[in-house]
């Protein structure tokens, strides 16, 4: 009998018992999607919606264009950190697009926007693994423009992908991979989603009767507030990388940075322009505000940091370009183009100051994840009640005599940073004591590259010898001789 009972745990820790109870879980979940499905087919028959064609093709477009910000993303983090460390700090972005990729689909979706649930999460389980989604389900924006609700699903998924991903900045080079992906799992799960709910999702800081009313068009709030403080919390949490500030930690390529900051500031087209849900005047208004302020705010960077340093840098247009468009996002809907040259500009300055007070306050905030998003976004929010007008997006501000704005988004703004904070803070606390956060000294030192991906990004010291003489040159193996004129010349010195 204890043979048998011997036999059955070790059956039941096999792979092949790992399987089956793996296959069990599959079938149920299909078996409920079919059940699902099939009660959606014996309904009674509605009349299927008029889709907006244009709407469809351009929210299609910008789901695509936000997506392409999460390698924009990669590359420009990648570029400032150190050579053993460019793979470690683009897996960050890159994760997350199979991380919250999947928990979007799976629940986040019905979190952020089903049924609100007094005002604080949505819940809707037909939205759980999209069960309750047919291709002729719709979603209908604010002026009765239908776009099927697979693509405003998938549009709105590729904001909640990016947020923590923005988030890694603050602590790249010096965290393990495994707990940075159980994070991000837990960050979207529980202050993303019910963040998202609260401004757009129908929950009490956004639009409607009894709600604060604060305007967010297309993420200031959600997105970069909370990013930014969490990225502050995570910095202060984990403390400085092993030599900062003491020693200068070179940036292995601004190339890969400013081709990031390139990708970042197209992709943003779509980030802003798409959260009209629709192809229209304020799609239009959005777009143009996007590219007004990016431009302004890399002006206005590249400007102090000359004034201060006596030389413009590419980092800093890059940060300067990054630094205007979070500052628009959440106004991009809402203000007039004159409007977005001044909150551009304000975010170029504002956030630079930031960046140097940094190293005065003494935290490491790797690469400026909180200068730039946390101060940007708050910035862009305050400004958005400042600046919003009605004939511009449908909602009033000091503008049309409504000063009771800027309080309301002082509030959202506030109360986005509290709770992204406070959630980050006990995600990283448990986290940290059940596996631990951060590497060890010898795997910092060694980089993250090789310590935990066994891969390099840069082999540099691998580089081989040409294989062709160059002109001028004559080769002995793998040398390369210097021509004898230079050999002359070099002797007598």
């Amino acid at each position: 009998m204890e043979k048998e009972e011997t036999n059955m745990r070790n059956h039941r820790g096999s792979p092949r018992a790992l399987s089956a109870r793996i296959g069990t879980v599959v079938a149920l979940l299909v078996l409920g999607g079919l059940t699902v499905t099939a009660r959606a087919e014996s309904a009674p028959p509605t009349a299927a919606p008029v889709f907006d064609t244009g709407a469809t093709a351009w929210m299609l477009i910008s789901s695509a264009l936000v997506m392409l910000m999460v390698p924009g993303l990669a590359l420009f983090y990648a570029g400032m950190v150190r050579r053993k460390n460019v793979l470690g700090t683009m897996m960050h972005s890159m994760a997350a697009l199979g991380i919250i990729g999947i928990e979007w689909v799976v629940i986040g979706y019905a979190m952020a926007f089903g049924k609100s649930q007094h005002g604080l999460v949505g819940w809707d389980p037909s939205k759980v693994l999209l069960w309750g989604l047919t291709p002729d389900s719709a979603y209908v924006n604010g002026n009765g423009i239908a776009i099927p609700e697979y693509v405003f699903m998938m549009f709105q998924g590729m904001f909640a992908i990016i947020t923590p991903a923005l988030i890694a900045g603050a602590f790249a080079e010096r965290v393990k991979f495994s707990s940075y992906a159980v994070f991000t799992l837990f960050w979207g799960l529980l202050v993303y989603n019910p963040l998202a709910h609260w401004v757009w999702g129908g929950g009490w800081l956004g639009a409607g009767e009894g709600n604060i009313g604060a305007l967010d068009f297309a993420g200031g709030t959600v997105v970069h507030v909370s990013a930014g403080v969490s990225a502050l919390v995570m910095a202060i949490y984990l403390g400085k990388r092993i030599g900062y500030p003491q020693s200068v930690l070179q940036p292995n390529s601004l190339v890969l940075t400013f081709l990031g900051a390139g990708l970042l500031w197209f992709g943003w087209f779509g980030f802003n322009g798409g959260s009209a849900i629709a192809a229209d005047k304020f799609a239009a208004l959005a777009f143009t505000n996007t590219q007004i302020a990016a431009a302004a705010g890399a002006l206005a960077w590249m400007l102090a940091e000359w004034f201060k340093h006596g030389r413009p840098t590419t980092l800093g247009v890059a940060s300067g370009l990054v630094a205007g468009l979070v500052a628009i996002t959440p106004a991009s809907g809402f203000v007039s183009p004159p409007a977005s040259i001044v909150i551009g500009a304000l975010a170029g300055v504002i956030c630079y100051a930031a960046v140097l007070v940094k190293g005065k306050l003494g935290y490491d905030d790797s690469l400026d994840a909180f200068g730039v998003h946390g101060v940007g976004g708050f910035l862009g929010a305050l400004l958005t009640g400042v600046f919003a007008s009605k004939i511009f997006g449908g909602s009033t501000g000091p503008v049309d005599g409504n000063y009771a704005q800027i309080g309301r988004q002082a509030i959202a703004a506030v109360s986005a940073a509290a709770y992204a904070g406070i959630g980050t803070l006990v995600l990283i606390f448990v986290i940290d004591k059940v596996m631990g956060f951060r590497v060890n000294r010898t795997t910092e030192i060694e980089g993250v590259d090789v310590a935990i991906h066994g891969e390099q990004g840069w082999m540099l010291d691998q580089t081989p010898a040409p294989t062709a003489e160059l002109p001028g040159t004559s080769m002995t193996g793998d040398s390369i001789d210097l021509p004898a004129r230079k050999r002359q010349t070099a002797s007598t010195h």
